[in-house]
């Protein structure tokens, strides 16, 4: 998704660390670029700002990470300085990459410069949702039952691709009628939450994956034409050169899958933090609750 809101996870992560520094000796210098288990390494993840899966996960690498003695740290930008930095090798890994649409711009430019590891999330989209008990099930319905609707659709902000998207789906539906109100994602969400809390129909623009999908119940309407693109699938790419030093990173992030309901119960338990200083100790919290599945990801 273009857009994103979860306010708290905006919020920087730390200083950056610089990769493999000058050193006392050539084969120390040798071992932190081998980058094994047992010597470790210094690693830097680069993390959309407020993008909910960039921040969910690159927070469940770090500790996986640091638990098999790494040194992680999060670099906290947009998507443009972030690809700029993978590329450069300033940033070892990125998480969060939309493909083949999303991000194909930032691949054309800095495609050469960066490798992909492997897919980890299968069905990202962009959606249009409604309470679960709505009476409809296709945008193709929506104009028929507009009123049960209060004949609003409640966006997120006017310039982000979903907003784009939905825009352009209006006409295919006939919904010029409707309302289509666009201001903010946390705007967008306080609206989702006093409709499901009240019993409401509502329609919202969305994205998945997204943590609404498991604090509310939700389903997305059936989009027959089209007009919000095919489903993506989120990679995790590296800075050229990672697989050679440190290899064994390199095999966990390209095995690594992670479904959706995993994913929203640990960005919903990171929301729930009550500060940015409170996320280790949620991480950590989950990752015991969820031992087993952890630990198979660098079995």
């Amino acid at each position: 998704m273009k857009m994103r809101s979860f306010a708290p996870f905006a919020l920087a992560a730390g200083a950056g660390l610089v990769l493999a520094g000058c050193s006392s000796s050539e084969a120390d210098s040798d071992a932190a670029a081998s980058g094994d288990a047992a010597t470790g390494g210094e690693l830097t993840l680069g993390v959309f700002n407020g993008w909910d899966e960039s921040v969910a996960s690159s927070l469940l690498w770090q500790a996986i990470l640091e638990d098999q003695g790494y040194d992680v740290t999060l670099e906290y930008a947009d998507p443009a300085p972030t690809f700029q930095a993978l590329a450069d090798g300033d940033y070892d890994l990125v998480t969060d990459v939309w493909l083949p649409a999303t991000h194909a711009d930032y691949l054309e430019k800095f495609g050469d410069d960066i490798e992909e590891l492997g897919a980890w999330f299968d069905s990202a989209a962009l959606t249009v949702a409604v309470n679960a008990d709505a009476p409809i099930d296709s945008l193709a319905d929506l104009a028929e039952h507009a009123d049960e609707f209060d004949n609003t659709i409640v966006g997120i902000e006017p310039g982000a691709g979903l907003t784009g998207a939905v825009e352009g789906a209006i006409p295919v539906y006939g919904l010029e009628g409707m309302d289509f109100v666009t201001s903010s994602t946390p705007a967008m969400l306080a609206e989702l939450d006093s409709a499901m809390a009240d019993g409401e129909n509502i329609i919202v623009t969305l994205w998945e994956p997204h943590w609404a999908y498991g604090a509310y119940d939700l389903k997305n309407l059936e989009d027959p034409e089209g007009t919000l693109g095919d489903a993506e699938s989120i990679s995790t790419y590296s800075r050229a050169g990672l697989g050679e030093d440190f290899p064994e990173v390199a095999q966990w992030l390209a095995d690594f899958t992670m479904d959706a309901e995993l994913l929203y119960d640990l960005e919903n338990q990171l929301l729930a933090a009550g500060s940015e200083s409170d996320y280790e100790s949620v991480v950590h919290a989950w990752v015991a609750e969820n031992q087993e599945w952890v630990d198979s990801l660098t079995a």
